[in-house]
């Protein structure tokens, strides 16, 4: 059977890197589709999304009113994708970050999964261009979402990843708020308490040459704030259930 597999690349203001990261897509992975979720940047990265659609019908663009976020933006995409009927569902960054060379290494992840994560923190996993400080903010977030949540995850922040459609519908995703590095994690930690597998493949990631980085300290205390709620959460209801309160 024929694995119908759509590549999300959510863009505002990426008009200068996502030409060479859709060619590299298409190149590496000719047989997916491609879905350009553009926040109507005001750099015309829409337009040069509908251009380039209008001659390749493997790329298409879903158009939305203003800058709503990166999980709003998946969301989106993973709504259309679903409607269409495709069985894999992929998360790629429009910069270059996520080198579409290791898109078929996700794709193959080994083994049955929900989820598979392209991951810098396994071994053989790699960042590049990143100063001390960044990959001490990246591995110590993980470290704190494996301590507070529970997932046996080592880049649950990763936005390099590819998910099963069915693992997708069985998610409650209306009720997914989170943005950035929480979505990601948020996304993750849902497939895990759902029974889904998840499966991490090494990948290099490589920091941005073009454009700026979406990244701020909102993002990050969201992150911070959400996960830590969602740990406290998550240890109240194992002492209620330790002490027969579950039932009630």
């Amino acid at each position: 059977m024929v694995t119908r597999t759509l590549v999300i690349i959510p863009t505002y203001n990426e008009r200068d890197s996502l030409p060479g990261q859709v060619d590299a897509v298409r190149a590496a992975v000719p047989d997916a589709d491609i879905l350009v979720v553009d926040d109507a940047s005001p750099d015309g990265t829409g337009r040069w999304a509908d251009a380039r659609a209008a001659e390749d019908g493997q790329v298409s663009v879903l158009h939305r009113p203003g800058k709503q976020g990166l999980g709003a933006a998946y969301l989106a995409g993973f709504a259309w994708g679903l409607e269409r009927g495709y069985d894999v569902l992929v998360e790629m960054d429009a910069d270059g970050s996520h080198r579409a060379e290791d898109l078929p290494r996700v794709l193959g992840a080994p083994g049955s999964w929900d989820l598979a994560i392209g991951s810098r923190w396994i071994p053989g996993g790699a960042v590049e261009n990143w100063p001390a400080h960044r990959r001490l903010l990246s591995t110590g977030a993980n470290t704190y979402v494996r301590l507070m949540l529970g997932v046996p995850i080592h880049d649950a922040t990763a936005g390099f990843r590819a998910y099963r459609a069915d693992a997708l519908r069985s998610l409650d995703l209306a009720g997914v708020e989170s943005q950035g590095y929480c979505f990601q994690v948020d996304m993750a930690w849902r497939v895990v308490k759902d029974g889904g597998t998840v499966v991490e493949v090494p990948i290099t990631f490589v920091e941005r040459e073009q454009g700026q980085s979406k990244m701020s300290g909102a993002i990050i205390r969201e992150a911070l704030v959400k996960v830590t709620a969602w740990g406290m959460k998550e240890r109240a209801t194992q002492m209620r259930r330790a002490f027969g309160g579950g039932s009630r």
